[in-house]
Order: C-alpha cells, then structure tokens, then sequence
C-alpha cells in the first residue's frame, strides 16, 4: 500500500482505482484492505474528526461485523476522499431483500447487533459526503432501484446535510419507517435527573427493593473503564443473558458462534480504544445485572444489558440503570442512546427523552429508474385507513 501521508491511502495493485467526483474521490474497499495499517491510521483519524459518532463504523466493531457476515452478504465498504484525506464512509450492500417484498437495492449495511446506520463524516464535509455519494450512485445503479440509509439519527448534522443536498438539488425520496428510542440527555447531577424523571412514591420502591436486595448478601456495584479481567466479564456476561429468556428463545449472544464472536471481539477491541465502559452489580460477588456502555463522545451507545430473573422481584437491571445515570455527568457526553426498541418498558420509566431514527429511500439513476421509484414512493407513502 502507498502512504502520501498519514491521512491520505491509495492502494497498490490488487485495489480498485479511486473514483473521481465532483467534491473529492471514492474508493471501494474490501475487508482485507480496510484492515490494512494504513488505512487504519485514517480511519481513526476520521473517528476523531467525525460530525456524528457512529462506534458501529468505527474500526473495533465494523472489521469483526464484516468477518464474520460481511463476505456472506457481499458488503463493500465506500471510502469517500476530500482533499487527500479520508472524510467519509459507509458500508454498503446490494441485496433483494427489502421489507417483505423483493426489490433490488442499495443500501447501508447493518446487522442485528448494529444499532445505528450514519456514516461516518468529517465535520464540515456532510454536504460534499452527499452529493459526491448520490452522484456515484447515479453513475453506478446497476440493478439497484434506489438507495436505502437505515436507521439514520433524525436531528444529527449528517441527516440535516442530507435535506439541504436534497433540497438544493431536488430528487425524490421519503421516510420509510420511523422510531423513538429512549434518549439520556440534560446538563444536571444524577440525582436530580432522578428526581425530575419518577416520582417521589416510585423512588421511594426503588430504595426498598435495594435495601431488600442488600439483606440477601453483600451488595457492590462495579464500574470498569479498562480492560482489566475483561475475558472473565464478557464470558459472565454471556452466560448471565444465556441463563434468561433470551437463551430459551435462542437469541442470546451466545446463541450463535458469530454473534458470540462479534461481543467478545467488539469489547476487546473498544477497550482498546478507549470506548468501552462495563457496569456491573454484584451479590456476593456474583453478577446479577451488567450493562455495556460505548462511549464515543459527544454521545454513548448502551450496547448490550442482562440480568438475573431469579431477582427480578428486586429489579436489578433498573438499579443498575440508575448507577448508568453517572453518564450525565460526565464532562464530554451531551446524551446517550439506550438502543432499546421503542416502548421499552423498562427504560422509558426512566430515560425521558427520545432519539427519533428514521430510514430513508432516495432516487438514483437516470429518468426510467426514478420512475419505477415515484410508483414505490407512492405505494409506500399512500394513505392507509385505520382498523
């Protein structure tokens, strides 16, 4: 691989050639080529210079995701170039599987375990990002009928980018789903955001279901941002959320070599960069509810929570909830997702805000192919009646 410099990568012979556009240069890249060193030290660097933290995209998570599904799903990943130096990118996927109906596309790649779909954008290069990524696909449809960007933060910069592009150079495109996520934010202690978020009765059981717990045995919390006993952790976490009901439905992390792999190697990795926060509470020093934080300021992602249903009756998980409630005050965090399906009952009681994630589908190509697309956007947007 030639280095220009350390935020500019081109590859050697086995690499496509970069791509011209109107704002920059686009190269597609494999796996093998995203973990080279190289491209690695400008990866990182667009981390840090990042208009909206995405630790999905970041390379501790995405290189283990693409590992392990990413041949299977014959994902290329979109490294956007402006000025010499990496400013944005974004896995994508070409597939036929949209919704329940089947429409070849192009579109962002997620998986399960991948909560949200921004790509990752130098501040300041939003607008340049788009109109140079529309472009390429204009140019490069092939069979794709449009483009679809999942699970986009409604009000972050690179979505507001996205509407000023579509605006100035006019398209057709549409929201496809929306969802409301419980959001942490505020500028106060942990203690009065408790007492603003329930009341005075609801505070009050929670104390009793602590003091409760207490008298079972000796009762600690843990909060870890290391990597200290970090292959001990994660495995007691596995085992914790495999004992629950999500080992009998099948869908815990352990259920499956790949997603087990993902969770180790991910936690591994965010250690090592210095994303990762573990939180645990501890009966006897036995675990009775862990949760697992990426702190990627100005934001944190809670990734991944379990508890122990033999203490349920005590609601372990929501008093390590209010442990996690520290996150407000820390400095460089202004919110935190909780990655939690909308109406979750459990941390809408306590995270009162919301993160609206929307998915959107944008025309590409020529005259014919935004066509087809009006006749979707209309199906899909038409009115429907109300049972």
């Amino acid at each position: 691989m030639d280095m220009a410099r350390a935020d500019s990568f081109r590859t050697g012979e086995t690499g496509s050639a970069p791509a011209a556009l109107p704002h920059g240069r686009l190269q597609l890249l494999t796996t093998e080529e995203l973990a080279d060193p190289a491209f690695l030290t400008a990866w990182e660097r667009l981390v840090a210079r990042a208009a909206e933290p995405n630790p999905f995209f970041e390379p501790w998570f995405l290189l283990p995701a693409l590992r392990q599904w990413g041949g299977t799903d014959r994902v290329v990943t979109k490294a956007w170039f402006h000025d010499g130096r990496l400013a944005g990118l974004l896995p994508v996927v070409r597939s036929a599987k949209y919704y329940s109906h089947i429409i070849t596309h192009a579109t962002g790649w997620l998986h399960d375990n991948a909560f949200c779909g921004v790509p990752l954008i130098a501040a300041g290069n939003e607008e340049a990002f788009w109109r140079d990524m529309l472009a390429h696909f204009d140019r490069r449809a092939r069979r794709a009928l449009f483009l679809h960007l999942p699970l986009l933060p409604a009000d972050d910069p690179a979505n507001a980018a996205l509407d000023r592009v579509l605006a100035a150079w006019p398209r057709a495109h549409y929201t496809v789903t929306e969802e409301n996520r419980a959001l942490l934010t505020g500028e106060t202690s942990a203690e009065a955001y408790l007492a603003a978020a329930m009341s005075a009765k609801k505070r009050k059981e929670l104390r009793r279901q602590h003091n409760r717990l207490a008298e079972e045995g000796a009762l600690v919390f843990e909060r870890l941002e290391d990597d200290a006993g970090l292959a001990e952790w994660t495995a007691e976490f596995l085992a914790l959320e495999a004992a629950g009901w999500k080992g009998e439905a099948g869908s815990a992390l352990s259920s499956a070599p790949d997603t087990r792999s993902l969770f180790e190697q991910s936690l591994t990795g965010a250690a090592a960069a210095g994303r990762l926060e573990r939180l645990a509470l501890r009966l006897d020093g036995r675990a009775i509810a862990m949760l697992v934080n990426f702190v990627t300021a100005p934001g944190a992602y809670s990734f991944k929570t379990a508890f122990d249903e033999d203490y349920a009756r005590f609601s372990p998980g929501m008093l390590l909830q209010l442990e996690n409630l520290a996150l407000l005050e820390r400095p460089a965090i202004q919110w935190a997702d909780s990655c939690a399906v909308e109406g979750h009952p459990m941390i809408e009681r306590l995270w009162r805000d919301k993160r609206r994630m929307i998915s959107r589908n944008i025309a590409i190509g020529g005259p014919m192919r935004r066509g087809l697309f009006r006749l979707l956007m209309a199906y899909e947007t038409r009115p429907r009646r109300s049972s």
